[in-house]
């Protein structure tokens, strides 16, 4: 990883041809691109063409589960299939298989938006065997390998699936009083998975950034976040206001305590890092707002909105536009730099943020500011696109040079003959 810091980028990449067999390579490639799309293209939906939502999940509902399943959990799929092959030296999907689950993705994409129970039906199908398949194939690497540490992951994955299929089935009965339920149990899990995700990578990456730096990976006091949010998931559904609000504040106190114990200063100058920082501490605040919604905490009874939109705008997506930089970055052999343009993507993805959480406070602002943050965050992922889309779909940039060696090897030959 340290060698990456210092790589140069090869000039010969810039010109090497798509290829599916590169783009079908790895996870993160066609989930990165397709999620990223989504986030995008749903929001736009959302705020500036709500006339064109006519599948059977309308509104507010159709909303919440494309941002949460159809992109958070999206990129954590795409993530998550890309660190279990190195973690197990397994690749869980890849080629024609990879395929077939991007296949299943667009599917339950667009069946959401067709009217009618049929094309609902065929969509809730698809996407259960998507986080089906994603969760049977980071299991099955993990668990031949032996990889004990990881043994929850595929369970959270699984998790995270069973969450969707519920909130699916209760829009299919109508029981749109379940349906909140189902999205804060879905939303807890996909908090769980990115908190262990970014607890593991965040020290690690900035200890290979930032000469000298040396940081806790906190692996304990992660057990216990671990638990205490799993624990807090079934409190909830047990309807257990109080206990689940106490395991959910113990969560995210741990949460912020893992931040101030990794310096945050000593990596303000490293916008890679920094936007992990921030998201992973905007997930620590978000579920203390959670907590207080659910345990009732103050005089006038907090809405709902304020810890989805905390955890998830905040959060979810400051994480994920972080991560699917300089994760990408990494895993295509580009040097580990921000240019401008990835610097703009950050500072949008904050000020949709802020602008949708200045939306919830009731005021004339209100509009202008719900639109401001939509128009915000079409731009950071249209941004993202730009910059990544056509590295996702080539080589990586070290392995263009190694690909033209045959042929040059040949030419080598042809010229040795005629002479």
């Amino acid at each position: 990883m340290a060698d990456l810091l210092r790589i140069e980028e090869p000039g010969a990449a810039g010109r090497a041809r798509p290829q599916w067999t590169a783009f079908l390579e790895l996870g993160f490639r066609p989930l990165y691109l397709l999620g990223c799309l989504w986030a995008a293209v749903s929001i736009g939906l959302w705020v500036f063409a709500p006339q064109l939502l006519r599948g059977q999940l309308v509104s507010v509902f159709w909303h919440a589960h494309e941002m949460l399943w159809g992109f958070v959990a999206t990129i954590a799929a795409g993530f998550l299939l890309t660190a279990v092959s190195n973690w197990t030296g397994i690749n869980p999907l890849k080629g024609r298989a990879l395929g077939a689950a991007c296949v299943l993705w667009l599917v339950a994409r667009v069946g959401l938006l067709v009217p009618g129970a049929a094309a609902f039906a065929v969509a809730a199908v698809a996407e259960v065997l998507f986080f089906g398949w994603t969760a049977l194939a980071i299991g099955r690497a993990i668990y031949a390998r032996r990889s004990r540490r990881n043994y929850g992951v595929p369970l959270l994955m699984l998790g995270l699936g069973l969450a969707d299929a519920l909130y699916l089935l209760a829009a299919w009965r109508g029981d749109y009083v379940a349906l909140l339920a189902r999205l804060q149990t879905g939303l807890l899990l996909m908090a769980l998975i990115a908190l262990l995700i970014a607890r593991r990578v965040i020290p690690f990456f900035a200890t290979r950034a930032v000469h000298g730096l040396v940081l806790p990976m906190h692996t304990r006091s992660g057990h216990v976040q671990l638990a205490a949010g799993t624990l807090a998931i079934a409190a909830q559904l047990a309807g257990w206001p109080q206990l689940a609000a106490a395991l959910l504040a113990l969560t995210g106190v741990l949460a912020l305590v893992h931040v101030l114990a990794w310096r945050p200063l000593a990596v303000r100058r490293v916008p890679l890092l920094w936007t992990l920082y921030a998201g992973y501490a905007a997930m620590g605040a978000g579920i203390l707002v959670w907590a207080v919604q659910v345990g009732g905490w103050l005089a006038e009874p907090m809405r709902a909105a304020w810890p989805v939109h905390v955890v998830g705008v905040a959060g979810f997506s400051v994480l994920i536009i972080g991560m699917v930089t300089r994760t990408a970055l990494g895993h295509l052999g580009r040097p580990l730099r921000t240019d401008r343009l990835m610097v703009w993507c950050y500072v949008l993805v904050l000020a949709a943020a802020a602008l949708r959480l200045l939306a919830l406070v009731p005021g004339p602002w209100t509009p202008g500011a719900l639109h401001g943050s939509a128009g915000a965050w079409v731009l950071a992922f249209a941004l993202y696109l730009w910059r990544f889309a056509p590295l996702l779909i080539r080589p990586r940039a070290d392995a263009a040079p190694k690909a033209a060696m045959p042929a040059m090897t040949t030419i080598a030959v042809a010229r040795r003959r005629a002479e």
